[in-house]
């Protein structure tokens, strides 16, 4: 088994967070008729999705600043209040930041939660999974993509259901789920599982599935236990994945039109995110920047945020053009928000649990407004608090998945998929 390390990103704390790929389309080493064969053995057929919704879930790594991107505060201190003002968007009494114009003009497509409580942890865990890294060490609660997998099973051949394009990290893994679930990483060594070996045509591939059935069958005839059972019909699954070639289309942005491709330059794993689940992938994760401004936040704010609104609004109006806005679940967040106070001597604001935001859209939820509020000068939710997985259980009900359905874990032991699930009642 090889081990492809992805790129290291290091945190304030002084931990790496290693993105890493296994060969083999899902990982652990395992060849992708291996992956199909535990995937369908552990897929519960009772717990299939009411609607073929998909989800896009954008990760702004170092927790991002409340304050200066949808919560901003203009009658604030100037030590709170900061260097970026606050501009109207085109739903009346909901403000945001002047480096977020595109967002700002299509607001009605939009909404934020600006009353979140988060956990003071570097990780994308609580994001990913409704629990905290600290519980998960133990627990092992599976990712959001990684229980869209579970619940869809396997009914397109073509195209996984978890597809990361950040790579594997601790709120990506499917936890007691399962190595089965983990998300399609298309990066690396990843994405040479969906090639053709070169010289080998689709005919010759046939022939060497054929030639794989025959050893089977022979290792199925000494096989007492029974495992081999049904071993071809996955083995050929897997071929029709390699052979269909539908994800490395929707990867390849050559096939896109160069007009689409400009407005997305810079920010390209938004259209891929876009390209993605228009092809039937469940779940997409991708992360964007470094959010962890101790020092020098205002200069990196203003660099990064018109980039990230690029991104957003160039996707979320290319799902409403292609009718697929309600089809599609989009959120924009971070593991928590940034300190009310600026850091005067360095000009940066440092990790705040205690609120934070999050941008959200599609999904057939409630758009166009602003839930929650922040008090005066940001620093704790002054009305409507709302915990992170209250978020992530309604956007599991938004895709047809039940937030209080179990799966046993590695012990049995039924698991709730979240055990906090309340919804944010003004989205639904």
């Amino acid at each position: 088994m090889l081990t492809f390390w992805g790129n290291s990103q290091r945190f304030c704390d002084g931990m790496s967070r290693r993105n890493f790929l296994q060969i083999g389309a899902f990982g652990a080493g395992l060849t992708l008729a291996d992956v199909l064969r535990v995937q369908a053995a552990k897929n519960d057929p009772t717990t299939k999705p009411s609607s073929p919704k998909a989800a896009i879930m954008i990760y702004l790594p170092g927790g991002p600043s409340h304050m200066d991107m949808y919560d901003l505060k203009p009658e604030a201190p100037a030590e709170f209040r900061g260097e970026f003002k606050p501009i109207q968007t085109n739903v009346p009494g909901v403000q945001i930041c002047e480096h977020m114009p595109m967002q700002a003009r299509m607001w009605d497509k939009l909404a934020v939660v600006r009353s979140l409580v988060s956990v003071d942890e570097h990780s994308d865990s609580l994001v990913m999974t409704g629990y905290s890294e600290n519980t998960n060490r133990t627990a092992a609660h599976p990712s959001f993509g990684s229980v869209m997998s579970k619940v869809r099973g396997s009914g397109n051949n073509d195209v996984p259901p978890f597809v990361s394009l950040r790579g594997m990290s601790i709120g990506t893994e499917p936890g007691y789920l399962g190595v089965a679930h983990r998300p399609f990483t298309p990066s690396g060594a990843g994405i040479e599982n969906l090639r053709l070996a070169q010289g080998v045509t689709t005919d010759r591939m046939g022939d060497r599935q054929d030639l794989l059935t025959k050893f089977d069958t022979a290792r199925r005839e000494i096989d007492a236990s029974g495992t081999m059972k049904g071993m071809d019909a996955f083995t050929g699954r897997a071929f029709d994945m390699i052979s269909s070639g539908t994800v490395r289309k929707a990867l390849d942005l050559k096939n896109e039109d160069p007009r689409t491709r400009d407005r997305y330059k810079g920010v390209e794993q938004f259209l891929t995110a876009r390209r993605l689940v228009e092809s039937g992938v469940g779940c997409v994760t991708l992360s964007f920047g470094g959010w962890d401004t101790h020092s020098s936040n205002f200069k990196e704010l203003k660099r990064q945020l018109p980039q990230l609104d690029r991104g957003v609004a160039n996707l979320i109006q290319d799902l409403h053009d292609r009718g697929m806005a309600d089809d599609v679940v989009t959120v924009v967040w971070g593991e928590f928000g940034r300190t009310p106070k600026i850091n005067m001597s360095d000009a940066g604001r440092d990790h705040w649990s205690p609120v934070m935001s999050a941008m959200i859209a599609g999904g057939g939820l409630k758009m166009g407004q602003a839930v929650g509020a922040s008090s005066a000068k940001g620093e704790y939710p002054k009305d409507r608090p709302y915990k992170v997985p209250h978020l992530l259980a309604t956007m599991y009900q938004a895709i047809g998945i039940d937030p209080s359905a179990t799966f046993p874990n590695g012990s049995g032991r039924p698991m709730y998929i979240l055990d906090d699930r309340n919804l944010v009642e003004e989205l639904i």
